[in-house]
Protein backbone atom coordinates (compact mmCIF):
# COMPACT_ATOMS: atom_id res chain seq x y z
CA UNK A 1 0.00 0.00 0.00
CA UNK A 2 2.84 2.38 0.81
CA UNK A 3 5.00 1.44 -2.19
CA UNK A 4 2.26 1.91 -4.80
CA UNK A 5 1.65 5.67 -4.36
CA UNK A 6 5.44 6.27 -4.27
CA UNK A 7 5.92 4.51 -7.62
CA UNK A 8 2.92 6.29 -9.15
CA UNK A 9 4.12 9.68 -7.89
CA UNK A 10 7.59 9.12 -9.33
CA UNK A 11 6.13 8.06 -12.69
CA UNK A 12 3.81 11.07 -12.83
CA UNK A 13 6.55 13.47 -11.75
CA UNK A 14 9.08 12.14 -14.27
CA UNK A 15 6.66 12.20 -17.21
CA UNK A 16 5.29 15.65 -16.38
CA UNK A 17 8.80 17.05 -15.83
CA UNK A 18 9.95 15.85 -19.26
CA UNK A 19 7.07 17.70 -20.95
CA UNK A 20 7.47 20.66 -18.60
CA UNK A 21 11.14 20.94 -19.59
CA UNK A 22 10.44 20.89 -23.33
CA UNK A 23 7.45 23.25 -23.25
CA UNK A 24 8.96 25.55 -20.60
CA UNK A 25 12.20 26.08 -22.52
CA UNK A 26 10.34 26.60 -25.80
CA UNK A 27 7.89 29.12 -24.34
CA UNK A 28 10.59 31.01 -22.46
CA UNK A 29 12.68 31.29 -25.62
CA UNK A 30 9.74 32.44 -27.74
CA UNK A 31 8.48 34.98 -25.20
CA UNK A 32 11.93 36.46 -24.55
CA UNK A 33 13.01 36.59 -28.19
CA UNK A 34 9.87 37.63 -30.08
CA UNK A 35 7.12 40.24 -29.72
CA UNK A 36 3.69 39.43 -31.10
CA UNK A 37 0.06 40.28 -30.55
CA UNK A 38 -1.45 38.63 -27.48
CA UNK A 39 1.95 37.74 -26.02
CA UNK A 40 1.23 39.29 -22.61
CA UNK A 41 -2.11 37.47 -22.32
CA UNK A 42 -0.55 34.11 -23.25
CA UNK A 43 2.25 34.64 -20.74
CA UNK A 44 -0.27 35.34 -17.98
CA UNK A 45 -2.14 32.14 -18.87
CA UNK A 46 1.09 30.14 -18.56
CA UNK A 47 1.92 31.61 -15.13
CA UNK A 48 -1.66 31.69 -13.80
CA UNK A 49 -1.70 28.13 -12.34
CA UNK A 50 1.12 29.18 -9.99
CA UNK A 51 -1.12 31.68 -8.18
CA UNK A 52 -4.53 30.01 -8.52
CA UNK A 53 -5.75 27.56 -5.86
CA UNK A 54 -4.98 24.00 -7.04
CA UNK A 55 -8.67 23.10 -6.77
CA UNK A 56 -9.50 25.89 -9.22
CA UNK A 57 -6.85 24.62 -11.64
CA UNK A 58 -8.25 21.11 -11.25
CA UNK A 59 -11.79 22.28 -11.90
CA UNK A 60 -10.65 24.14 -15.02
CA UNK A 61 -8.94 21.00 -16.29
CA UNK A 62 -12.04 18.98 -15.47
CA UNK A 63 -14.18 21.36 -17.53
CA UNK A 64 -11.75 21.21 -20.47
CA UNK A 65 -10.83 17.52 -20.35
CA UNK A 66 -14.11 16.04 -19.11
CA UNK A 67 -16.28 14.07 -21.54
CA UNK A 68 -18.37 17.19 -22.16
CA UNK A 69 -15.36 19.50 -22.39
CA UNK A 70 -13.89 20.76 -25.67
CA UNK A 71 -10.75 18.62 -25.60
CA UNK A 72 -12.35 15.78 -23.66
CA UNK A 73 -15.13 15.43 -26.23
CA UNK A 74 -12.62 15.25 -29.08
CA UNK A 75 -10.61 12.55 -27.30
CA UNK A 76 -13.79 10.62 -26.51
CA UNK A 77 -14.93 10.72 -30.15
CA UNK A 78 -11.52 9.80 -31.54
CA UNK A 79 -10.45 7.09 -29.09
CA UNK A 80 -13.74 6.22 -27.38
CA UNK A 81 -12.20 6.76 -23.96
CA UNK A 82 -11.94 9.48 -21.34
CA UNK A 83 -8.65 10.55 -19.77
CA UNK A 84 -10.34 11.68 -16.55
CA UNK A 85 -9.43 9.50 -13.56
CA UNK A 86 -6.41 8.00 -15.32
CA UNK A 87 -2.65 8.24 -14.88
CA UNK A 88 -2.60 10.53 -17.92
CA UNK A 89 -4.87 12.97 -16.09
CA UNK A 90 -2.50 12.98 -13.11
CA UNK A 91 0.43 13.75 -15.45
CA UNK A 92 -1.51 16.60 -17.07
CA UNK A 93 -2.38 18.11 -13.68
CA UNK A 94 1.25 17.96 -12.54
CA UNK A 95 2.41 19.41 -15.85
CA UNK A 96 0.05 22.39 -15.66
CA UNK A 97 0.92 23.34 -12.07
CA UNK A 98 4.70 22.88 -12.48
CA UNK A 99 5.06 24.57 -15.88
CA UNK A 100 5.09 28.14 -14.42
CA UNK A 101 8.15 27.30 -12.28
CA UNK A 102 10.04 25.93 -15.26
CA UNK A 103 8.99 28.82 -17.46
CA UNK A 104 10.00 31.49 -14.94
CA UNK A 105 13.41 29.89 -14.31
CA UNK A 106 14.13 29.57 -18.03
CA UNK A 107 12.88 33.08 -18.76
CA UNK A 108 15.18 34.57 -16.09
CA UNK A 109 18.10 32.54 -17.44
CA UNK A 110 17.52 33.70 -21.03
CA UNK A 111 17.05 37.35 -20.05
CA UNK A 112 20.11 37.58 -17.78
CA UNK A 113 22.58 35.67 -19.94
CA UNK A 114 25.31 37.54 -21.84
CA UNK A 115 24.20 38.07 -25.46
CA UNK A 116 27.76 38.74 -26.70
CA UNK A 117 28.49 35.06 -27.34
CA UNK A 118 25.25 34.61 -29.27
CA UNK A 119 25.93 37.63 -31.46
CA UNK A 120 29.52 36.53 -32.05
CA UNK A 121 28.33 33.11 -33.21
CA UNK A 122 25.85 34.74 -35.60
CA UNK A 123 28.53 36.95 -37.13
CA UNK A 124 30.59 33.80 -37.75
CA UNK A 125 27.72 32.34 -39.77
CA UNK A 126 26.06 30.04 -37.24
CA UNK A 127 22.35 29.39 -37.80
CA UNK A 128 19.79 30.36 -35.16
CA UNK A 129 19.23 26.69 -34.36
CA UNK A 130 22.94 26.10 -33.86
CA UNK A 131 23.27 29.25 -31.76
CA UNK A 132 20.43 28.07 -29.55
CA UNK A 133 21.77 24.56 -28.93
CA UNK A 134 25.49 25.37 -28.84
CA UNK A 135 25.48 28.77 -27.10
CA UNK A 136 22.12 29.68 -25.53
CA UNK A 137 21.27 26.41 -23.78
CA UNK A 138 24.73 25.89 -22.21
CA UNK A 139 24.76 29.48 -20.92
CA UNK A 140 21.24 29.12 -19.52
CA UNK A 141 21.90 25.66 -18.04
CA UNK A 142 21.96 26.70 -14.33
CA UNK A 143 18.51 28.30 -14.66
CA UNK A 144 17.17 25.34 -16.62
CA UNK A 145 18.42 22.83 -14.04
CA UNK A 146 16.91 24.90 -11.22
CA UNK A 147 13.61 24.93 -13.09
CA UNK A 148 13.76 21.18 -13.63
CA UNK A 149 14.40 20.41 -9.97
CA UNK A 150 11.69 22.78 -8.73
CA UNK A 151 9.21 21.49 -11.34
CA UNK A 152 9.87 17.88 -10.36
CA UNK A 153 9.45 18.70 -6.67
CA UNK A 154 6.24 20.61 -7.39
CA UNK A 155 4.87 17.74 -9.48
CA UNK A 156 5.71 15.26 -6.71
CA UNK A 157 3.77 17.34 -4.18
CA UNK A 158 0.76 18.12 -6.38
CA UNK A 159 -2.54 17.37 -4.66
CA UNK A 160 -5.54 19.58 -5.43
CA UNK A 161 -5.63 19.51 -9.23
CA UNK A 162 -4.67 15.83 -9.28
CA UNK A 163 -7.49 14.88 -6.93
CA UNK A 164 -9.99 16.80 -9.09
CA UNK A 165 -9.21 15.14 -12.42
CA UNK A 166 -7.39 11.91 -11.50
CA UNK A 167 -9.13 10.99 -8.24
CA UNK A 168 -7.67 8.65 -5.64
CA UNK A 169 -7.74 5.17 -7.12
CA UNK A 170 -5.30 2.89 -5.22
CA UNK A 171 -2.77 1.30 -7.54
CA UNK A 172 -3.89 3.46 -10.46
CA UNK A 173 -3.96 7.19 -9.71
CA UNK A 174 -3.23 7.39 -5.99
CA UNK A 175 -0.17 9.58 -5.53
CA UNK A 176 1.73 10.28 -2.29
CA UNK A 177 -0.20 13.50 -1.42
CA UNK A 178 -3.62 11.90 -1.99
CA UNK A 179 -2.54 8.77 -0.11
CA UNK A 180 -1.49 10.93 2.87
CA UNK A 181 -4.77 12.85 2.84
CA UNK A 182 -6.99 9.76 2.78
CA UNK A 183 -4.77 7.89 5.27
CA UNK A 184 -5.23 10.74 7.77
CA UNK A 185 -8.94 10.89 7.01
CA UNK A 186 -9.33 7.17 7.69
CA UNK A 187 -7.22 7.31 10.86
CA UNK A 188 -4.27 5.40 9.41
CA UNK A 189 -1.61 7.62 10.97
CA UNK A 190 1.16 5.06 10.52
CA UNK A 191 0.88 5.13 6.71
CA UNK A 192 0.52 8.91 6.72
CA UNK A 193 3.61 9.37 8.91
CA UNK A 194 5.77 7.11 6.73
CA UNK A 195 4.72 8.86 3.51
CA UNK A 196 5.19 12.31 5.04
CA UNK A 197 8.69 11.33 6.23
CA UNK A 198 9.57 10.03 2.75
CA UNK A 199 8.39 13.26 1.10
CA UNK A 200 10.24 15.43 3.63
CA UNK A 201 13.51 13.54 3.17
CA UNK A 202 13.24 13.57 -0.61
CA UNK A 203 12.28 17.26 -0.79
CA UNK A 204 15.03 18.32 1.61
CA UNK A 205 17.64 16.29 -0.27
CA UNK A 206 16.50 17.67 -3.62
CA UNK A 207 16.60 21.34 -2.58
CA UNK A 208 19.85 20.90 -0.63
CA UNK A 209 21.51 19.26 -3.64
CA UNK A 210 20.31 22.05 -5.91
CA UNK A 211 21.71 24.69 -3.55
CA UNK A 212 25.08 22.93 -3.34
CA UNK A 213 25.22 22.55 -7.13
CA UNK A 214 24.36 26.24 -7.59
CA UNK A 215 27.08 27.31 -5.13
CA UNK A 216 29.72 25.24 -6.91
CA UNK A 217 28.78 26.54 -10.35
CA UNK A 218 28.46 30.19 -9.35
CA UNK A 219 31.98 30.51 -7.94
Amino acid sequence: MILSPIIISLKVSLVSTIFTCIVGIALARIFTKYDFKGKDVLEVLVILPMVLPPSVVGYGLLVILGKYGFIGKIILNMFNKSIIFTLTAACIASFVVSLPLMYQSCKAAFINMDKVCENAARTLGASELKVFFKITLPLALPGIISGLVLSFARALGEFGATLMIAGNIPGKTQTIPTAIYFAVESGDNRTANILVLIVLIFSFTTIYSLNMWTKRNCK
